[in-house]
């Protein structure tokens, strides 16, 4: 990458939580998303998120998203992992569900 990636990762939980330091305690933004679940090793999301991506595109959809000098900063644009390493350690049967917000 050209750029700094900033990155926040999440857990679910079933209710809010006392935070401290680094970790907070917030919700994911309503509205529409385009999703996509991948079965494979995590290393081919870089391609199926630009397969994702390139078919918005044709479909006319606009992200969630402004370009920035820092470069693209989004709105809310998850990859959701559905499969636990310990029960399941071939990573090539992983289930990761990428979910990215629409624009409006």
């Amino acid at each position: 990458m050209d750029r700094e990636l900033e990155v926040e990762a999440g857990v679910p939980v079933p209710a809010a939580v006392t935070a401290e330091g680094d970790v907070f305690c917030d919700v994911l933004p309503a509205g529409r998303y385009v999703t996509v679940t991948h079965v494979g090793h995590p290393d081919e999301l870089i391609d199926v998120t630009g397969a994702l991506l390139n078919w918005a595109s044709a479909q006319g959809l606009e992200w969630d998203m402004e370009d920035t000098d820092d470069g693209q900063r989004w709105g809310c644009r998850l990859e959701i992992y559905h499969t636990d390493p310990g029960e399941e350690p071939d990573m090539t049967s992983w289930e990761t569900q990428l979910a990215f917000r629409l624009a409006g």
